[in-house]
């Protein structure tokens, strides 16, 4: 009986999709590993892996179709022995919210004849933990008495698939690895929408006006969603700091001359990168991120930098941006920039980090408050750098090169005087750029 594909969850926050294209066609065979189809979520188009291996036998979405939901069939996949005429005999494909768990990674749910099969329901193990296994996997086991809970899956994050059960003993006992402790909370799946007056409301007070209605596409939904939650349950606060660039300015020359050879060329922002990230190592208490119950104090300096996009902004992670060199942060933050606005990057790569920087001094802003982008623990909103008269600590008067930073704060992570050394340090290491290579 043919296999249902289901439409995957490729982020914590996507509900639904557009199936952009097919990569395979109908009567092709596939194996576990094969890419099938690119898919566009509210971040990014990404490839998206068969599961099981077979034949594809029927596609139910075609390429093109927006907001498929989650768990939605895709197509049929068919086994050894079975003919296209199974597939014709499926039923007409539905969303499958119930399947979320163990199936949302694309794995499917058998059909056939004239009303669909259901699968065996989702093991657990003897200690009462989901036992993640694609349904024909599930289907597979139950015929031959095999206990998924011996099974080490191959699939897609540890999932068993048809391969570890068809070469499983019957009747295997259980010898489940315990699985690894996770390296973050989960995620709350941000809601569709934030509260709001009500659109036919606001409609109907501009009846008698002229405008363009602009329907919200995923991210911006996801955008509006995260800050409305933001805003209503973060603890804000905000410090301040002024911060003289003189000595970074000619710092930076001097290096962009010696690197010009080698097509290297640093912007301030790779040196704010490398200042944030070395004085999260300075001052560890604040490195911190909110986990619901608990606080987590991450070890490494995982720096995330907004970057805006047509119709929305990433904040992709630079990981362990204390021990990279500034020609490391600025080639990776280039790279990471330069596919983030053409939206092809991998979901690790803009999730994560404890902390974020947001720079819109290049747009010729003195200073601004960003909103903190759960579950980081603060956010660095970046002016930008002017000719100012200072008074020099000998009382004299003289123009200096001055930015504005504002360092916004979750209360629940950072209290305010460790708000104001971290704030500091970052000051510190950009006044005395040198230090930072040292």
């Amino acid at each position: 009986m043919p296999t249902e594909i289901l439409m995957p969850a490729l982020s914590p926050t996507m509900e639904e999709g557009t199936l952009a294209k097919w990569l395979v066609n109908e009567g092709d065979t596939v194996s576990a590993g094969d890419l099938i189809a690119e898919i566009e979520t509210d971040k990014a188009t990404m490839e998206f892996e068969a599961v099981d291996e077979g034949t594809l036998g029927r596609i139910l979405i075609p390429a093109g179709t927006e907001g498929v939901k989650v768990n939605t069939p895709i197509a049929l996949l068919l086994a050894e022995g079975e003919q296209p005429a199974d597939a014709d005999r499926a039923p007409p494909p539905t969303s499958r919210p119930e399947a979320q768990g163990a199936d949302a990674a694309g794995a499917a749910a058998p059909a056939g004849g004239s009303k669909p099969a259901a699968a065996p329901p989702a093991p657990t193990s003897p200690t009462g933990d989901r036992i993640f296994a694609s349904p024909l996997a599930r289907r597979i086991a139950a015929d031959r008495g095999i206990d998924l809970a011996g099974l080490k899956g191959t699939g897609p994050r540890g999932r068993i698939v048809k391969a570890d059960v068809e070469s499983a003993e019957p009747g295997a006992a259980p010898k489940r690895a315990a699985s690894p402790a996770p390296t973050s909370p989960p995620v709350a799946a941000a809601s569709p929408l934030p509260a709001g007056p009500d659109a036919e409301a606001v409609a109907r007070l501009y009846a008698d006006r002229a405008y363009d209605e602009i329907p919200l596409d995923g991210m911006r939904k996801t955008i509006a969603a995260r800050l409305a939650q933001a805003k209503q349950t973060i603890p804000h606060f905000y410090l301040r700091r002024d911060i003289r660039l003189d000595a970074l300015m000619a710092f930076r020359a001097q290096l962009n001359a010696q690197l010009a050879h080698r097509g290297v060329k640093l912007s301030v922002n790779d040196f704010i990168i490398k200042a944030c990230a070395l004085a999260l190592q300075q001052v560890p208490a604040a490195n911190a991120v909110w986990a619901g119950d608990r606080i987590l104090q991450l070890k490494p300096s995982d720096v995330a930098v907004a970057v805006a996009i047509e119709g929305g902004l990433f904040t992709p992670v630079l990981r362990d941006a204390e021990t990279k060199t500034l020609s490391q942060l600025s080639a990776e933050m280039k790279d990471l920039a330069a596919r983030a606005r053409d939206r092809k990057l991998a979901p690790h790569e803009y999730q994560g980090g404890s902390f974020a920087i947001s720079n819109l001094g290049m747009f010729g802003i003195d200073s601004f408050d960003a909103v903190i982008n759960p579950p980081h623990g603060a956010i660095l909103a970046v002016g930008a750098g002017v000719k100012r008269p200072v008074v020099t600590e000998d009382g004299r008067v003289e123009a200096a090169t001055v930015m504005t930073v504002t360092l916004s704060v979750d209360h629940r992570v950072i209290d305010g005087a460790l708000g104001a050394e971290l704030l500091q340090a970052i000051r510190d290491n950009l006044e005395n750029p040198m230090a930072m290579l040292a």
